[in-house]
């Protein structure tokens, strides 16, 4: 039987049983061994090595390693052991972020799936977690199935506490819906003196009640979400695996500078979260090289495209829920585990690398 590679695209006969492989449902098809190992390392195989920084396709087991939760790729064994050497020697800890903002300008990266998933997955390891919906849209209560009597708005305008107002909805979970009254809530906000900290102010308790908050952003450049980024201490940035997508995370960047240089607010960048990555896509593969190469150590492990993913909010679930051995929660775990991870992360921006290809 004839068949396509998923990984290399070339055109070949299935012979033996390791060609063929099941995945949500569907068969994937793999030409030889090299390929079979680049995809179950759930990428196209082409990495930056994370000591040197030059780029080269993986071969051997020795070339990736994981710790804390994420994964380090070395082109030789002289740089796995600099590298190493390098982690073992950086003893500056830093504390898991307090207040996440998921943020992206563009819509349909998964913004609302991962702070879902995010804020199930941090409350499943222990910590008291409150999700708020900063979208009007109120994506989050309908994913989850709840509709508070009271919403972001009454915090906001009325000053109610955000721990009275939130749902109760998982153990460890609550929730701060959000519905079409959030546009009067953002006129409130222009009117006020102090507009751009009204949410860092309204919100102070809810540091004092939760180990974690994470805010659902909405795909826009508006009052809210300035509110939102002043209020957070982190961003995590949802990516899809395109062209578009691709090129609106320099607007993010753009914003978050803004919010530390004009507003006098120390915000970091988190992390980029590659979203609906697809290894048999060309497309997948390039962004997620760029995304590395850009980002190094802040680009996340890619969340792979699963039908899974997007049934779960029909069942009112969250992945772990509704498919807790699928990829989609696996790749959500680990998400969960590079945030809570105390890693010797350096705190410094990214490099100055130009997204020419996505520009």
């Amino acid at each position: 039987m004839q068949s396509n590679c998923h990984v290399c695209e070339r055109s070949f006969e299935v012979r033996f049983r390791y060609q063929v492989r099941e995945e949500d449902g569907q068969y994937v098809y793999v030409c030889s061994t090299g390929c079979q190992q680049r995809l179950l390392l759930g990428a196209d195989g082409v990495h930056a090595c994370d000591t040197c920084g030059s780029t080269f396709e993986i071969e051997f087991p020795y070339q990736m390693s994981v710790s804390d939760g994420s994964r380090q790729y070395y082109c030789t064994t002289e740089c796995r052991e600099r590298g190493q050497q390098r982690q073992s020697q950086v003893g500056l800890l830093r504390a898991a972020p307090k207040r996440i903002a998921v943020f992206n300008h563009k819509g349909g990266t998964g913004k609302t799936t991962t702070s879902i998933n995010l804020a199930a997955g941090l409350a499943e390891s222990g910590r008291r977690v409150l999700l708020i919906d900063a979208d009007g849209q109120g994506n989050v209560g309908a994913s989850l199935g709840i509709r508070g009597q009271r919403s972001l708005y009454h915090v906001l305008v009325d000053g109610a506490k955000a721990s009275e107002v939130a749902v109760p909805v998982r153990e460890g979970l609550d929730v701060l819906t959000s519905n079409e009254t959030l546009a009067a809530a953002e006129l409130f906000l222009a009117e006020r003196p102090n507009r751009d900290r009204i949410m860092r102010e309204r919100l102070g308790d809810a540091c004092r009640d939760y180990d974690t908050v994470v805010l659902d952003c909405a795909p826009a450049l508006s009052l809210m979400n300035q509110n939102a980024m002043v209020y957070a201490d982190s961003v995590v940035v949802p990516v899809a695996c395109d062209y578009l997508s691709l090129v609106g995370v320099k607007q993010v960047l753009r914003t978050i500078r803004n919010v530390r240089e004009l507003l006098q607010h120390d915000v970091e960048l988190l992390g980029v979260l590659p979203t609906f990555f697809d290894v048999r896509t060309r497309i997948s593969r390039e962004a997620i090289l760029t995304l590395r190469q850009h980002f190094e150590g802040r680009c996340y492990d890619p969340i792979r495209i699963n039908t899974k993913l997007r049934e779960a909010p029909s069942a009112k679930q969250t992945i772990f829920e509704y498919a807790p051995k699928s990829h989609g929660a696996e790749d959500y775990m680990r998400l969960v585990q590079r945030v809570t991870a105390v890693a010797s992360t350096p705190t410094t921006a990214p490099r100055r690398v130009a997204l020419s290809a996505v520009s």
